[in-house]
């Protein structure tokens, strides 16, 4: 299974989950695309990695959704 599948499926999880611990989208792939500004790995922009430690749980569900997004953009892409 592709990163950005598994990230999509993750994404899944997590928004559906309601456990108060939202889980990191890192996935050690450290990489921010040149033109997007996106990491690789999780599909995060620079500042929401910098703010993910300092984030309440309802903002990181954000971030998620946005992540969420972002993998459904790449995946009808390819």
């Amino acid at each position: 299974m592709s990163n950005l599948k598994r990230l999509h499926r993750q994404a899944n999880q997590v928004l559906v989950s309601d456990s108060v611990h939202v889980p990191s989208p890192c996935a050690s792939i450290c990489v921010v695309h040149p033109t997007e500004g996106l990491c690789e790995g999780c599909l995060r922009n620079l500042h929401e990695i910098a703010a993910w430690g300092q984030m309440p749980s309802t903002q990181q569900r954000e971030v998620w959704q946005h992540i969420q997004l972002r993998c459904e953009a790449r995946l009808a892409q390819s």
